[in-house]
């Protein structure tokens, strides 16, 4: 019989696993599916109508500054949810924490639906949306590290790649839903009633998904790994004291290793959307159509590095992502240079395709730097802690180097960024 005909008993394994676990597997998606729509129907708006709604000044430009600037405190929250969260995951549980943080952020996206404006409360509007920002914020910081331990620790040997990548497949996925509302809504209603109330429906429709989420993930048990784990001696007390006392450098490295996908992300989505609209004076409807095919390139390229994962190693395909970001950060600028939707696709279809692999080995790559006792905690720090030097502030630094530099500045931002993940990985390598 022709061996290559044959399904080998590791990949059977897999797959009956896979089937077997469908709903950890579904449970997984869908908490970073919503994560991410929640985290970019925000992005969205604070590109298009939050400067004007909730931040008045006295240009356009200043205006998205401050918006931009609202959209990173959720990033600065991260962390501390990341704190909060992750002694929880390590004490009590994966299952649990993962519901409350989810309740949290969906709960804190819902309620911006109904903020009145700055011409209707004055500075109390913007303060508002801050402090809902912040809430999403506290959220998202165990989300991501809680969906990716349901994956791996669940995985059967040879999958964990694969397993792993399956909570990245909720960005692209999230992007699409919050990308094609927003769509959606400017196709069918007039820029007047988009700013006057249809911004908000995106955030009403965050309930739904929510709602999903909470379905998939309230009947599943504890990860093997974890149970195993207090079977063998109590949790840490202090989670976060024993991750920097016997783990720091695992947690410094991670926190650099992972700044590539963020900056490659919303540079390739807030700021682009943002930068053409304004700077480029592109229709709001023909970006919104470039970046939702660009995304497909994103799902791909976290397939194509889930599989690499478990065929070479996840560091591998981290590496490749974040190498090849350093002379994409060469042509990035000229790519958006002009209102060229064809250059503008395929540079944003570039950049999307290589944050896959700089974000899709993450699930299974970061959760391995640290032992199960410490896991939650660990991975959700470095993750989130990155995402302030990768994500936070990159709208506002790219916009920034746009006035002052051009947009070929953008570009070599990008390309510190994957410098700045090289280090991280070469890091810990040396160990």
């Amino acid at each position: 019989m022709n061996r290559g005909s044959v399904l080998t008993a590791t990949t059977q394994s897999g797959l009956v696993a896979m089937l077997q676990h469908k709903r950890v597997l579904a449970a997984s998606l869908a908490g970073t599916a919503v994560e991410f729509y929640d985290f970019y129907i925000y992005a969205t708006a604070a590109s298009l109508v939050f400067p004007s709604l909730f931040f008045p000044a006295s240009s356009p430009a200043a205006q998205l500054m401050a918006s931009y600037a609202s959209f990173a405190l959720a990033f600065l929250a991260r962390p501390l949810g990341a704190a909060i969260f992750g002694h929880f995951g390590d004490r009590i549980g994966r299952q649990s924490t993962l519901v409350a943080s989810l309740m949290l952020m969906g709960g804190s996206t819902f309620l911006i639906a109904f903020l009145p404006t700055h011409a209707q409360i004055g500075w109390i509007a913007p303060l508002l949306l801050c402090l809902l920002r912040v809430g999403q914020g506290l959220g998202l910081g165990g989300e991501w590290g809680g969906a990716a331990l349901l994956a791996v620790e669940n995985a059967p040997p040879g999958w964990r790649g694969r397993f792993g990548m399956m909570p990245q497949l909720g960005a692209p996925i999230g992007f699409l839903v919050a990308n094609g509302l927003f769509l959606l809504l400017g196709l069918y209603l007039s820029e007047a009633d988009f700013i006057a109330w249809g911004w908000r429906l995106p955030f009403l429709a965050s309930a739904l998904l929510v709602g999903l989420g909470l379905w998939a993930r309230l009947k599943l048990g504890e990860t093997p790994e974890f149970k195993a784990a207090l079977e063998k001696e109590p949790p840490p007390h202090v989670p976060i004291a024993e991750m920097f006392g016997k783990h720091a450098r695992a947690t410094l490295a991670g926190t650099l290793a992972v700044v590539t996908c963020f900056a490659l992300f919303y540079i390739s989505t807030a700021f682009a959307l943002g930068h053409a609209t304004t700077a480029l004076k592109m229709p709001r409807a023909e970006v919104l159509q470039i970046q939702l095919g660009a995304i497909l390139f994103l799902a791909a390229g976290i397939v194509a590095a889930g599989w690499v994962s478990d065929k070479k190693s996840p560091a591998t395909a981290l590496i490749a992502g974040c190498a090849a970001t350093v002379p994409l950060g060469a042509v990035f600028g000229q790519g958006l240079s002009a209102a060229d939707p064809i250059a503008i696709f395929m540079t944003l279809a570039v950049a999307l395709f290589l944050m896959g692999f700089a974000y899709g080995p993450l699930g299974a790559w970061l959760t391995g730097r640290f032992p199960a006792r410490v896991r939650y905690t660990g991975a959700s720090f470095a993750f989130n802690v990155g995402g302030i030097l990768g994500g936070a502030l990159a709208p506002n630094i790219a916009t920034a180097l746009v006035t002052a530099y051009g947009i070929s500045a953008v570009g070599y931002y990008l390309s510190v960024a994957g410098l700045v993940s090289l280090i991280g990985l070469a890091w810990l390598a040396m160990d």
